[in-house]
């Protein structure tokens, strides 16, 4: 129909990507309208969905599009924030691993246009980041140790997951400290005490794990954990879908998961 979204699929061959088209195709008042795959992708050429192209240039698919849905690598990312910014389209980022500078890119293309930029897009992981900040500023960091434990399929590229350090940003704000400060990722050899206020990560990595996620509270004669299983990625692009929808009308600016399901308060 002439007023669906129209959504464009950067990175369109990629699991996440094929599992975005998907489910659009699956969700009233939006179509797939663009797709692209880096230029010599045997994809290019071939039907992302009826009617629809994969194309080489993701500049000029933006142009056709309302929206960008994109779930790459941060160098891509990155690239793709700026021509989107350029081209005035709105942006769904899912992608982790961004350094400072990268981010600051995306922070940038956020004062031209509205950006959704989440490490995770369900549901469920964006509960557990407001639960992981108000726990952590309820239970005292010299009485609770935090702990955040993650777990992915083997063929993951970054660690801790971006999931995990949002958990742990999340932690760190709710006792009012920057993560900097208090992060500790590695421990092996003679590490001593456990230094109080610490935020510690234990990542695995192993199978086909989709993205299991903890966060544990450890204090004296008890301990409180908080959960989440991913045993789906459909998941995370039923929230890409869902924020790539809440952008419609949406005034610039940088928004997380917590802003398209109306956590923030």
């Amino acid at each position: 129909m002439v007023d669906d979204l129209k959504i464009g699929i950067v990175g369109c061959s990629g699991r996440m990507g094929q599992m975005v088209i998907n489910q659009v195709a699956g969700t009233e008042g939006c179509v797939i309208a663009g797709a692209s795959e880096q230029p010599g992708h045997d994809a290019i050429g071939q039907e992302a969905v009826a009617g629809v192209t994969v194309r080489d240039d993701p500049a000029a698919m933006m142009a056709d599009v309302d929206v960008v849905v994109d779930f790459t690598i941060p160098d891509a990312t990155v690239h793709h924030a700026e021509l989107a910014a350029a081209s005035g389209t709105a942006m769904v980022i899912g992608t982790t691993g961004l350094d400072d500078a990268q981010a600051q890119v995306l922070s940038a293309a956020a004062t031209k246009i509205p950006v959704v930029w989440a490490p995770n897009m369900s549901v469920g992981v964006t509960l557990l980041l407001a639960l992981t900040e108000q726990v952590a500023g309820l239970l005292e960091p010299q009485n609770y140790d935090i702990e955040v434990v993650e777990m992915h399929h083997r063929h993951k590229i970054d660690a801790p997951s971006g999931t995990a350090l949002g958990l742990g940003k999340a932690a760190a704000a709710g006792r009012g400290v920057p993560l900097e400060s208090v992060y500790q990722a590695v421990r092996d050899g003679h590490t001593g005490a456990r230094p109080d206020g610490q935020i510690g990560f234990a990542t695995l990595r192993g199978g086909d794990v989709v993205g299991d996620h903890s966060v544990v509270f450890a204090g004296d004669g008890e301990r409180v954990e908080l959960t989440h299983k991913a045993g789906s990625r459909t998941v995370f692009a039923a929230g890409a879908v869902r924020a790539a929808m809440w952008t419609k009308g949406r005034a610039t600016g940088l928004y997380s998961m917590k802003n398209v399901l109306g956590f923030d308060g």
